[in-house]
């Protein structure tokens, strides 16, 4: 953190090159818009009362995106150039001193240590600017950075303005400054608008700055991908691919198991503790939560889903805002919705479904059911095919099973409605009424067979002809 650094953000574009009517920043990469990767790496130089981000389309929403940092917003009205954005924040507080860095709010692989190494480069030059450069095997369509014999920046040459020469240097101008406020500000009023497109570009400050008699210093970056912006859903999903990656590579630095890492996509807020194993193809997204010694297994789903020290996933489940506690076993291919929670040791199997539901200490729900609104004591059982039918057509209702009680296959359950602590309720049952505990509960009409009544059916249809 530096304390007399500042940063704005330039994030008013559209990107009509997404093709797309959501501004460019709100697309997500690494499971959080790109605007918010940009601010995080900001957050890690500036403090947040510093740091502006200049909106335009969509502006309500790109604040809502990040206003939870505490940065503050400057409305860029009309979009007339990277010069223009940079012109309209001189009225906000704290940018007319010290540092201050530019950065694009669809840039948002940089990392916060290649920021320092920038902020450094430029104090310990002495220049009124730094720009960050890359050197690219294919520099095709990026402004070029033309160094003097002192290996400062003589000037950066477009490549629509490029001689042949010029357009074989690979050295590329990313667009990311740090300039001396006090130097920057009268440059920019000496901006004029471009003659092709009457737009105000930040690159004319550093041409202003040589005539002026002070210079611009290069601050090359290592590993060029960082300075990649995004105009295409292609550079999108590469983002993705790449912000994904640094996320598994950290995680198994830390100690995590990750079986064949390249086919899991883990978001940015997802903690996971040393020892966990996550299989191939799972999805790990949102805020959620792995402790210690926690697995998951194989193209699993688990959205803002915590999982206590041994809890264990297996194959194919989707898990959404619910919670297993240490030593609880989920799946295969379960479902866990809305608040959802099972207790340790409790273990849910193949083709269940929960939603907003508690299954207690040591209970078992191991084929082919739907618990909704229920809470479910310690030790029970559920059989193959129990329904809790919690929904009456208007309002849901609860279901509460007691410990120890056992629920036969195929048993239907109507809400509202309590079965009492170690009771059984006889499979293929209909249960409307509240069970006593110990109780054994028959819920089935008597059988009748009616001899020769398919014969004679099929007699009449044929007879329909």
């Amino acid at each position: 953190m530096h304390a007399d650094v500042s940063v704005v953000i330039l994030a008013a574009g559209l990107g009509t090159r997404m093709k797309s009517s959501l501004a460019k920043v709100l697309h997500r990469a690494g499971g959080a818009p790109l605007i918010e990767h940009v601010v995080r790496a900001a957050r890690a130089v500036a403090p947040p009362e510093r740091i502006v981000v200049v909106t335009g389309h969509q502006a309500d929403q790109v604040e809502a995106a990040v206003r939870h940092h505490g940065v503050r917003f400057q409305l860029q009205e009309e979009q007339k150039g990277t010069g223009h954005a940079l012109a309209v924040c001189r009225a906000q507080p704290g940018l007319g001193s010290g540092l201050l860095l530019v950065l694009y709010g669809d840039c948002p692989l940089l990392q916060p240590s290649t920021l320092d190494r920038l902020i450094e480069t430029h104090r310990a030059s002495g220049a009124a600017a730094t720009v960050l450069t890359a050197r690219l095997p294919d520099p095709a369509g990026y402004g070029r950075i033309l160094r003097d014999a002192e290996g400062r920046v003589a000037s950066i040459v477009e490549q629509k303005d490029a001689t042949p020469e010029q357009r074989a240097v690979d050295e590329i101008n990313s667009g990311i400054y740090c300039f001396d406020a006090a130097a920057l500000w009268p440059r920019l009023d000496r901006l004029r608008p471009s003659p092709v497109t009457g737009e105000l570009y930040l690159t004319d400050v550093i041409a202003l700055l040589r005539q002026d008699g002070l210079f611009t210093a290069p601050s090359l970056i290592g590993d060029p991908v960082e300075v990649l912006g995004i105009n295409t859903r292609a550079e999108l999903a590469e983002a993705d691919r790449i912000l994904r990656a640094r996320k598994a590579r950290a995680l198994m630095l830390d100690g995590v198991t990750i079986e064949k890492p390249e086919t899991v996509s883990i978001d940015l807020d997802v903690e996971i503790g040393r020892d966990a194993v996550i299989g191939p193809f799972a999805q790990l997204l949102g805020a959620t939560r792995i402790a210690p010694g926690a697995r998951i297994g194989a193209c699993s789903i688990l959205v803002n889903a915590v999982l206590e020290e041994g809890a264990e996933v297996l194959p194919f489940c989707h898990i959404e805002d619910s919670r297993l506690a240490p030593g609880a076993r989920v799946g295969p291919y379960a479902r866990l919705r809305m608040r959802s929670t099972v207790a340790a040791g409790a273990h849910v199997g193949n083709f269940v479904e929960m939603k907003n539901s508690t299954l207690g200490e040591g209970a078992k729900a191991m084929h082919l059911a739907y618990l909704g609104d229920s809470t479910i004591g310690p030790r029970a059982n559920i059989g193959a095919g129990t329904i809790t039918c919690n929904y009456d057509g208007f309002r849901k209702h609860p279901t509460t099973i007691g410990a120890g009680a056992f629920i036969g296959s195929n048993s239907t359950l109507v809400a509202p409605v309590v079965i009492g602590d170690g009771s059984f309720v006889a499979a293929a049952s209909i249960v409307t009424k509240d069970v006593p505990p110990d109780a054994l509960a028959i819920g089935r009409a008597h059988q009748v067979n009616r001899e020769g009544w398919a014969s004679a059916r099929r007699e009449q249809e044929k007879a329909k002809g």
